[in-house]
């Protein structure tokens, strides 16, 4: 059977093969080519049976050919017996027949498929049925089938009683079921017919060959186009032309071809000429363009220019407003939810992460909880009303730097900070929505895939740095034991010393003994030894500290093997990702569990190590959440008034570094806006560059005016929660592997995110289960993933490859190696720059730098 790939019933008929690719005898298409232009030729047959295609047929044979009544009715009844088609089972049906009868099945050698190749059984054979049997109807192979499809049938045997071969070709003028002929019930339009004498050994090479034909896409053009023989004979010439022979010395050909990961376009061949190719290029240059990965829409209209004021603007929301209720409906999927999940942990993640070096970096004006709030609004807001609500807004590295070299002018120079920051954001404000008016957007179609790829690979190597980072200051909290040794526990021990403060114990153990009294005491002395024991007995680690004394004993700085553990739960957390993310290409279960683990695939590996955490029940650093809703500094409120903290002169001279901050905002928005929208994303709603900008800048003015954190795009959670949204084919045929189909675009899972941000503060009991190293692992995950994503991963590995190790990349065919090599050095250079640079005090100017 056939559907684009061969699959063979194996020896012993008890199973298929797996799909492979048809390779074929030339000298059967030769032959084939012969039967068609000598045999019978029915085009658009109006028959509604079987019976009546098979009368037809047999009696149209040509002059030199024609059959006589006898003959045709004895071939008539041979082609109208029930075929024996190979069952498909699933795994527990073979389990269970194993256990009930482990010898019951077909005898080696029994031949499948058409009556033909049953004939010379002694079973009784029924007459080819007229409607569908219950077999056909519940075939789990029919999942396989495509939408639409309809059934071709090939059939070819040795006849001893034919003394000359008998071929025809059969189009009918519409789809009909022929009952019970096909495995599947499917209407059938096309048939072959090759019946002969056995003394010619060909026919089933010829069959393969007519199949192969049938599954060839420009073939089937042909053949639903053709009006006469002659079209036929020309399909069968064009695919010659472009068939490739492999030299029976140089190749197996009991080898299995595997279907290979991407398939030529259609339109490619056609469009090509196979004679017309030059024979001395340097390989397929249109394979190089269909293959090579093209940047965002540079002449699309959303980087186009109308020459009005907020024209861009206007044009983006034209375009956006018939989407705005499909952004609704369309996230009624079960991948969304795990989306939700996925991207909520990475974002409470990074508001904990980021909030906490707002508050070392301003004395706590901005911390965890104006943090989570800022994410929460900003968030909400950005994914009601942009261009493009996949994009998740977060604080980026260097709006922090900017926020730590403000705080300090502020300090050194008696200014309030948060007034100074509130005419900033406003100026910022100001100036977005100049830009949005001048269309200045348009500036985005000279971005290159060069700036692209890295600012890309910056962000997501700071992800992966500051995970690992983390990780490693874990063991200044818990530090290693790299001393203990096991023979040595006798001598380990810890007391607390409070015998310059010995009344406080005293007075702490009374009042212990009043709950627990102690046997009756005879001698004041004893009275106070036993107090003073028993208190040092019962003081905890913080209890001993609080009260003045202080830790004496060898075991008093051992703590449990945190980092190991942290460490365990953090590289199992990305390994369990990694894995999970690819078991939809796994062979392992159906197709629908495999979809279902690799959409859920971080939730269940958090989960996964959350149990593991438990199960140990080892203190490892935990989650920690906001539990009360107000200002980290007491002495700051919510709102940030204007004028009054500092001199008047202020408001303007905060134009100044808000130029700096609005290129900052600029940049980081437009380059990320630019990666989302990238053509091979599929994205079928448009972008919204203009309005992406304009919500940006006016949420400046409302997180400056509450103190909240200021917000701009985060490329790799954004890249995150698109690679969590890809959509494939539900139906693929078997050996094919499923086709991208876009991402699905919505409101509705960014929404979720960020109104779950704003509960947050009200699930601390919850939150405060999951460990840190699980979360910092789900960073990892995402850094490597979006560093995976990019061309200038694979350029690099080249670097480390001989020439004959590499990959067949299309670039490599067309441009040399050194020039390759070369482009990628100066890419690592600048990477490697932008690195340094953001790692100092001048990560103010990173903007100009990228």
């Amino acid at each position: 059977r056939w559907i684009k790939f061969e699959e063979k019933v194996e020896d012993g008929g008890e199973r298929w093969s797996a799909p492979h690719v048809p390779a074929l005898h030339l000298h059967s298409l030769f032959q084939l080519r012969t039967c068609l232009q000598k045999g019978t030729m029915l085009l658009d047959l109006a028959a509604t049976s079987f019976k009546e295609i098979i009368d037809k047929a047999l009696s149209e044979q040509p002059e030199e050919a024609e059959l006589q009544p006898a003959l045709r009715e004895r071939l008539a009844a041979l082609l109208l017996l029930q075929p024996q088609h190979q069952p498909t089972k699933s795994l527990l049906q073979l389990l269970a027949e194993l256990g009930l009868s482990p010898c019951r099945g077909r005898k080696p050698g029994c031949p499948t498929g058409h009556p033909l190749a049953a004939s010379s059984t002694s079973e009784p054979r029924t007459q080819l049925s007229k409607t569908p049997l219950k077999e056909q109807l519940r075939n789990r192979f029919k999942k396989k089938v495509p939408p639409g499809a309809e059934a071709a049938h090939v059939a070819v045997g040795e006849v001893e009683f034919l003394e000359k071969p008998l071929a025809a070709f059969i189009r009918l003028r519409r789809g009909v079921s022929l009952g019970s002929l096909a495995e599947v019930s499917l209407p059938s339009r096309f048939l072959f017919i090759l019946l002969g004498p056995p003394k010619v050994k060909a026919y089933h090479e010829v069959g393969r060959a007519m199949a192969t034909l049938l599954t060839d896409e420009l073939f089937q053009t042909v053949a639903w186009q053709a009006e006469h023989r002659d079209d036929l004979i020309a399909g069968i010439e064009a695919f010659l032309n472009e068939l490739i022979v492999l030299p029976p010395g140089k190749w197996d050909p009991s080898a299995r071809i595997p279907p290979p990961s991407h398939l030529p376009s259609p339109r490619r061949r056609t469009a090509v000429d196979p004679l017309d190719q030059q024979p001395h290029g340097n390989g397929d240059t249109t394979a190089a363009g269909d293959r090579a990965s093209p940047g965002h829409p540079r002449s699309g209209e959303e980087l186009e220019r109308t020459g009005r004021l907020f024209g861009g603007l206007l044009r983006d929301i034209r375009r956006k407003a018939p989407w705005y209720g499909s952004d609704f409906s369309d996230a009624l999927h079960p991948q969304c939810l795990s989306a939700v999940l996925y991207i909520y942990l990475a974002t409470v993640t990074n508001a904990i992460t980021f909030g906490g070096m707002l508050g070392d970096a301003t004395a706590n004006m901005q911390g965890v909880l104006e943090s989570f709030l800022g994410t929460a609004l900003a968030g909400f807001v950005f994914c009601l009303f942009s261009g493009q609500p996949l994009t998740i807004l977060s604080s980026t590295g260097p709006v922090l730097v900017f926020e730590r070299l403000l705080f300090s002018f502020s300090q050194d120079h008696g200014l309030d900070y948060l007034e100074f920051r509130l005419w900033i954001g406003l100026w910022v404000a100001f100036f977005g929505v100049v830009l949005v008016a001048t269309e200045a957007s348009h500036l985005v179609r000279y971005f290159t895939r060069f700036t692209e790829e890295g600012f890309c690979a910056l962000i997501s190597l700071i992800f992966i740095y500051d995970s690992l980072k983390k990780m490693l200051s874990l063991a200044d909290a818990f530090p290693i034991n790299w001393h203990y040794r096991l023979d040595n526990v006798t001598s380990y021990s810890c007391t607390c010393n409070l015998r310059r403060r010995l009344f406080n114990p005293i007075l702490t153990c009374l009042t212990t003994l009043h709950r627990h009294p102690l046997p009756s005491i005879h001698h004041p002395d004893e009275t106070s030894t036993s107090l003073t024991s028993c208190h040092f007995a019962g003081l905890s680690r913080t209890q001993c500290l609080d009260q003045g004394g202080h830790l004496l004993g060898t075991s008093c700085q051992y703590v449990p093997d945190v980092t190991l553990i942290s460490f365990l739960l953090f590289g199992g957390t990305f390994l369990f990702c990694t894995a999970l993310k690819r078991f939809r290409s796994s062979r392992y279960f159906p197709v629908g569990v495999r979809k279902l683990v690799s959409d859920f695939a971080v939730i269940l590996a958090i989960l996964a190590s959350c149990a593991v955490d438990a199960v140990l029940g080892l203190e490892t650093p935990k989650l920690l959440v906001p539990s009360e809703l107000k200002p980290t500094n007491p002495a700051r409120g919510w709102i940030v008034f204007p004028f009054g903290a500092n001199p008047w002169w202020v408001c303007l001279v905060s134009a100044v570094p808000a130029v700096l901050v609005t290129i900052l905002i600029f940049m980081d928005q437009q380059i990320t806006a630019v990666i989302l929208n990238r053509r091979e994303y599929k994205l079928q709603k448009g972008a919204g560059f203009h309005l992406d900008l304009l919500c940006v800048s006016l949420l400046m003015v409302v997180t400056s005016v509450t103190g909240l954190p200021w917000y701009v795009s985060a490329t790799v959670i954004s890249l995150a929660h698109m690679e969590s949204l890809r959509k494939e084919s539900a139906t693929s045929a078997p050996g094919e592997h499923p086709e991208f189909l876009g991402i699905r675009e919505q409101r509705l899972t960014g929404l979720a995110v960020f109104i779950l941000m704003g509960v947050s503060v009200f699930m601390a009991p919850v939150l405060k289960h999951i460990p840190m190293p699980v979360l910092y692992g789900v960073f990892l995950h995402m850094g490597v993933t979006a560093l995976n994503s990019i061309q200038l991963t694979d350029r690099a590995r080249l670097l480390l490859m001989p020439a004959k190790h590499q990959p067949d990349l299309a670039y490599l065919r067309h441009v040399p190696l050194r020039r390759v090599h070369l482009f990628t050095v100066i890419q690592l250079l600048c990477l490697a720059l932008l690195w340094v640079l953001k790692s100092t005090t001048a990560a103010i100017i990173f903007p100009l730098m990228v």
